[in-house]
């Protein structure tokens, strides 16, 4: 399966002083119209910088760190492009407010990168255990946040959010970084993951059994919403929510290529599921996450799996394409209902167990034929606005309304 890779920030408008509005992708504003009178300061941070300078455009700091001590509700951090070396994570604890909440942001188009590689646990020892506020090169307990364009790489964990509300990160890359690549967990709500590039994320720490690429897990909060994530060669899986026990939805996204020992790490013990819906180490939460127009493709186990969740989870109008086991595996104690998905390839294709399923490419049977089993346009670049483009990539040759379309 094909890795993408060199990504590169989308173009977006530069911030100006008065950043009055700045739009991070698929309609959501940085500073939208209505927090515009609250937003009175912008602090700019660049490699070239001085933390003891006033974070100007003209005289920036040195480090994000410095610009979020500072940053108060309504505010803007743009931060100039370049590689950020940390010493110590980025930690913040300091929450915006519904009306005029906090921003992070890259400047204009420039690539932004913070490299947690100095850092500890990178990785850490076999069987240890990552200390709560060492977890993540960017730690983050705070709510009303919009975090945009930054790529964040090698760090004990990319992003880790605990207890956030109302956050939106947008455009985000998350890869090579030895735990998850972004996880949101605790009391966590109304948090919005929109076009999340996460990759290549693994950890020997615990022989590759914990770190995919995005998990909303061991928490509760209604509202969170995952779009237009991609997905791919985590060591573990895809997409985790393993232990949340609130509904999580998830649309447009694609999880491919997880869960194979690229690293050689010894002991291997990842799971490699695209999406894995919930489960716990015993009997899973009752988690009704709804899951539309999404893709799962050579997985190194299930497309799509409940896990032990025992909710009533939806599926709708979704791919499951050459999964090494089951294309959709519900018969974990869920009382899902899938409809309209399409499956193609596996080893399986569905396992039900006290789930139902309806108009369904199985149900309909035949061979399914597809117009395009080239994935290159829906992993290469993104679009303008930061969606992954469209292609007929595994659309069914016969025009049924079966599977996804992304």
């Amino acid at each position: 399966m094909s890795s993408v890779t060199g990504r590169r920030p989308l173009r977006r408008a530069a911030i100006t002083a008065a950043a009055a509005l700045t739009l991070v992708g698929a309609g959501v504003a940085a500073i939208g119209t209505a927090d515009a009178a609250t937003a009175t300061t912008t602090y700019y941070v660049a490699t070239t910088g001085s933390d003891s300078a006033a974070g100007t455009l003209a005289a920036p700091f040195a480090t994000i760190q410095k610009a979020i001590s500072l940053v108060a509700a309504g505010g803007t951090i743009a931060v100039r492009g370049g590689t950020y070396p940390l010493t110590a994570n980025i930690q913040i604890t300091t929450s915006g407010t519904a009306a005029a909440p906090i921003t992070l942001t890259r400047y204009g188009s420039e690539k932004v990168v913070i490299d947690g590689e100095a850092l500890a646990y990178t990785p850490g020892a076999v069987g240890s255990t990552i200390p709560s506020a060492q977890r993540g090169a960017i730690h983050m307990e705070a709510s009303y946040w919009k975090i945009v364009g930054l790529e964040i790489a090698h760090g004990p964990y990319g992003i880790y959010c605990n207890k956030c509300t109302g956050n939106t990160f947008d455009q985000l890359i998350t890869h090579d970084n030895y735990e998850t690549g972004f996880q949101l967990q605790g009391v966590s709500a109304n948090n919005l993951i929109l076009n999340l590039d996460s990759y290549n994320n693994r950890d020997p720490r615990k022989n590759g059994e914990s770190a995919d690429g995005l998990g909303v897990k061991e928490g509760s909060g209604t509202g969170n919403v995952v779009r237009g994530a991609r997905l791919w060669n985590n060591i573990d899986d895809g997409f985790d929510a393993w232990s949340f026990s609130s509904p999580i939805t998830l649309q447009d996204s694609i999880s491919y290529g997880n869960g194979y020992n690229r690293w050689s790490v010894p002991d291997f013990s990842g799971d490699g599921n695209g999406f894995k819906l919930g489960g716990s180490s015993g009997t899973g939460p009752a988690a009704s996450h709804a899951v539309t127009n999404s893709m799962a493709f050579g997985n190194a186990a299930h497309g799509f799996t409940d896990n032990g969740n025992t909710g009533a989870i939806t599926v709708g109008r979704s791919t499951a394409y050459q999964n090494a086991k089951t294309g959709f595996d519900f018969d974990g104690g869920s009382t899902a209902k899938l409809t309209g998905n399409l499956a193609v390839g596996n080893t399986t294709a569905v396992a039900l167990g006290s789930s139902t399923a309806s108009g369904n490419s199985w149900n309909i049977g035949g061979t399914w034929t597809l117009l395009s089993t080239s994935p290159a346009t829906i992993t290469g670049a993104r679009t303008s606005t930061g969606a992954i483009a469209s292609s007929t990539f595994l659309v069914p040759a016969n025009g049924a309304a079966v599977g996804a379309r992304i």
